[in-house]
């Protein structure tokens, strides 16, 4: 790809399926804005770092939209969501709750990057208690943690802060989380700060 003035980084993957997958047509795809000598950052929430000219920036998007690519802001907004790998099919790891909740939070401003992440059983794959905010199916229900910090010396397991959730009480509870975070979280103060400065218990009204 030849260069046509300023970048921009967006964030991409194949959007919220059976672990972090990408087709040949996708990679295809992205490889047409990309110079031989450009290389992709893989990050460790399941995307790819790839930069576009600005100016192009819309047509691009549709462009990888139209293959299957799911597109993200980068910066201080909320992840799309880590998922396990779904090994026991779509409705019985409730692939189509995480899809609903990556819909309705994936890609909005907050503090400070957020981190949400998934899994379809007890066995924890898209490890949700060591992200900000996870949520973990156990049979028809729901249990939501918040917290985790994977990094660091202060690492730490998130906290259990709501069981036998239905999905519409998860997404309600996770947005409302995330509107007290938007609200009167500090300017860069990561969630994990955020919640040992407010306490847990603010989350739940």
């Amino acid at each position: 790809m030849e260069d046509s003035g300023k970048k921009i980084k967006i964030a991409i993957n194949g959007g919220i399926g059976f672990g972090a997958k990408l087709n040949s047509k996708q990679l295809v795809t992205i490889s047409k804005y990309m110079n031989e000598d450009e290389e992709l950052e893989l990050t460790t929430f399941q995307q790819l770092y790839i930069e576009i000219p600005e100016d192009k920036k819309e047509d691009i998007i549709e462009e990888f939209q139209s293959v299957g690519l799911a597109c993200y802001p980068v910066g201080n907004f909320i992840k799309s969501l880590r998922t396990c790998n779904f090994c026991k099919g779509e409705e019985e790891e409730g692939m189509p709750v995480a899809k609903e909740l990556n819909r309705r939070i994936a890609g909005n401003a907050v503090p400070f990057t957020l981190k949400v992440a998934y899994t379809g059983c007890p066995i924890g794959c898209g490890e949700p208690m060591l992200s900000d905010i996870g949520v973990m199916k156990i049979r028809d229900h729901y249990i939501l943690y918040v917290g985790g910090k994977a990094k660091g010396k202060d690492a730490e397991v998130g906290s259990l802060l709501k069981e036998n959730l239905k999905p519409e009480e998860l997404y309600e509870l996770v947005e409302e989380i995330i509107a007290i975070y938007s609200q009167i979280g500090k300017k860069r103060e990561t969630f994990y700060k955020f919640l040992k400065r407010i306490g847990r218990d603010q989350l739940i009204s």
